[in-house]
């Protein structure tokens, strides 16, 4: 399995795409916005009003509507965080190590937000979502700081060692490793990535934390409120220290800051991996392009989702939940049962399932309509198959096993927006109208070629000038490499009556060709 990041910037963002072994799997935006919410922003706020009957306040961030914060959210060090807040923005304290900060006695798990907050209030607060819709930021006072092995909690004593660590003397090791470099008040996650590594390396990631910390703590006493005090770090390198590992074969930069930036972080985290980063110089040919991720992108967003052997897609959105029903589209084969073909089916769908809720970053409740199957050690096969390729998301899921009428239900964390891109254009036929991406026409077209060709000795295709002249100009051309698969010429003859998106095939003696 191969990984890599590819990195395209622009005037006003910054486009991020995950490739596995050549497959698009994630696709992030950074806008040059510096007012946008970002998951682990840290700001200095004000609390507008505690609500009693919510047990939460809305608190003013800066951003159009107020942001949520829960009871549940504030932490049980609440109290200590907001008396350290008040001597540092006094310019009372001027050591932030905490070593030497007393606490203040908890609050209550079961409390009432009117007991421990007032209105007008100063308090810092982490994103812990994205603005979506409607809704404002969802916010935590719990804060904490993330590294690449481990995360920092302020105000705790706690240390927790990541689930997907499985050995337990590799846990009781890391726990007692951690124990002796932990800064006093202050409590550690070791993350996953950390299984393995020596003292050191988890020293260096809790000492640039406790670099971040400081800074951050100086810049309150001059903060405006509402402001970001702390930022996440940018997009590549927040990427780079929650996905990187040693299956990654290349990152592509196609910005010279950029590619600096990037190369500097990963020989901080990576250093025997720091070669791996390369500056993209082709001005002719866009990065994008070169690694075919328009043409993923365009074929990937749409309702409808086309894959292997004819089986497709459906991906439906509502307000409370996503859709995805699962056909095998006009696809047949002889050798196999009803039974085996769903199975066959449905073990390809669970795949580019995993890949869509990735790569569109659905959240929420996604009920999938998969083909039924009546054998029982099918559906097993099939749920055990899912979890498998679900299993490097990161967003945090619940998969349930499938019910009596071949429904499985998902849940999947949501902290950021939908990513949804356009993948209909306006349509040269007619000036109100839109059609699907013409990409999409040829792959069907390839498609439908693949499953008639066997059947015929000469296949003519009939289609509209600009589409015949997309397949057959160029070396090599579509049609040649139809050719050099199938070892059949197809003669392409261009239409001037036919719309954008038509096409037929016929035979040798002008018969017209069915498809479905």
């Amino acid at each position: 399995m191969n990984k890599e990041l590819i990195i395209r910037s622009g005037s006003d963002a910054v486009d991020f795409a995950l490739l596995k072994d050549g497959k698009l799997i994630e696709l992030h935006k950074e806008q040059e916005d510096k007012s946008q919410f970002q998951v682990g922003d840290i700001f200095i706020a004000k609390i507008r009003k505690p609500v009693a009957g919510l047990n939460a306040a809305f608190v003013n961030v800066g951003f159009e509507k107020d942001a949520f914060l829960h009871y549940h959210d504030l932490g049980p060090n609440l109290p200590s965080l907001l008396k350290f807040l008040k001597l540092v923005s006094a310019g009372k304290i001027k050591d932030y190590s905490l070593k030497n900060f007393q606490f203040e006695k908890e609050i209550d798990k079961d409390g009432a937000i009117t007991d421990v907050l007032s209105a007008n209030q100063s308090v810092l607060v982490q994103v812990v979502k994205e603005p979506i819709s409607t809704k404002g930021p969802r916010i935590s006072s719990e804060l904490s700081l993330a590294g690449r092995y481990v995360v920092l909690v302020p105000f705790s004593d706690r240390i927790s060692i990541s689930q997907k660590i499985e050995s337990k003397e590799e846990k009781d090791r890391l726990k007692r490793l951690v124990q002796s470099i932990r800064p006093k008040g202050f409590g550690v996650i070791v993350r996953t990535v950390a299984e393995g590594k020596k003292v050191a390396e988890l020293d260096k990631d809790l000492s640039n934390l406790m670099d971040r910390w400081t800074a951050m703590c100086k810049r309150i006493p001059t903060a405006h409120h509402p402001s970001k005090v702390l930022g996440e770090v940018n997009k590549a390198s927040s990427i780079l220290r929650d996905v990187f590992n040693d299956t990654f074969t290349g990152i592509y930069v196609d910005d010279e800051d950029l590619y600096y930036q990037t190369k500097d972080y990963l020989q901080e985290i990576a250093p025997q991996k720091a070669s791996i980063v390369k500056l993209y110089q082709n001005r002719e040919l866009p990065l994008f392009e070169k690694f075919s991720i328009e043409r993923q992108i365009k074929t990937s967003f749409g309702k409808t989702v086309s894959m292997s052997k004819g089986a497709y897609l459906i991906i439906e959105h509502t307000e409370a939940l996503h859709v995805i029903d699962v056909n095998s589209g006009n696809r047949s084969n002889k050798a196999l049962s009803q039974e085996d073909t769903a199975l066959e089916v449905n073990m390809i769908a669970a795949a580019e399932i995993a890949r869509q809720l990735r790569l569109r970053d659905m959240g929420g409740i996604i009920v999938v309509d998969f083909i039924d199957m009546s054998n029982p050690e099918n559906r097993k096969k099939l749920y055990d198959h899912l979890k498998q390729e679900m299993s490097d998301d990161k967003a945090k899921h619940k998969i349930l096993p499938p019910s009596k009428f071949g429904l499985i239900q998902i849940t999947r964390q949501r902290v950021r927006p939908e990513v949804n891109i356009k993948t209909r254009e306006e349509n040269p036929n007619d000036s109100n109208g839109e059609i699907e991406a013409p990409i999409l026409v040829v792959d069907r077209i390839t498609a439908d070629l693949e499953r008639i060709i066997k059947h015929h000795k000469k296949i003519v295709l009939n289609a509209h000038p600009f589409v015949a002249a997309y397949l057959t100009k160029g070396f090599p051309s579509i049609r040649s490499k139809w050719f050099f698969e199938h070892k059949k010429w197809v003669k392409v003859i261009p239409r001037d009556a036919y719309t954008y998106l038509e096409y037929r095939f016929y035979d040798s003696k002008g018969n017209a060709i069915a498809t479905e």
